[in-house]
């Protein structure tokens, strides 16, 4: 598969199942549904509306129970499954890419509290892995 479709799938899966948790989510579902059901008709669309309830529901309770790794299994499976959707209907990317413009940016909002940090603050997602923070062995820790 391109490597364009690769990075469409994957954006098209990470806003799909961000869009989920939002206001906006019934416009953004019946968007999906109609792109996952591209050429089918509308039972076929009805149909993805309901498993794009299911999915959204599983999302929302990992969130509530801090369920980091259901929520990584929620977007794999949409990437996957946008990825096959790529390969089987190339025209779908034009649909998924329009999608994807229409959507408003999501806004990241950041606050650090308890004090003064005297190291390295860290904004992310997910870190897969061994993960190693540490200053210079010859600097000075400095008071707490």
């Amino acid at each position: 598969m391109d490597a364009e479709l690769v990075t469409l799938a994957t954006a098209g899966a990470t806003t799909l199942v961000q869009q989920m948790t939002t206001q906006g989510w019934e416009a953004v579902r019946h968007r999906v549904a109609a792109l996952l059901a591209r050429r089918r008709g509308g039972a076929e669309e009805e149909a993805a509306e309901r498993e794009l309830d299911v999915w959204r529901a599983d999302l929302v309770a990992a969130l509530e129970e801090g369920d980091e790794a259901t929520t990584a299994d929620i977007t794999a499976h949409w990437r996957l499954r946008l990825r096959r959707l790529l390969r089987d209907d190339p025209e779908a990317a034009a649909e998924l890419r329009a999608l994807l413009g229409e959507l408003p940016a999501t806004e990241v909002h950041n606050s650090i509290s308890g004090g003064v940090q005297y190291g390295p603050v860290i904004q992310t997602g997910t870190i897969s892995g061994g993960l190693t923070l540490g200053g210079s062995p010859d600097r000075p820790r400095p008071p707490r």
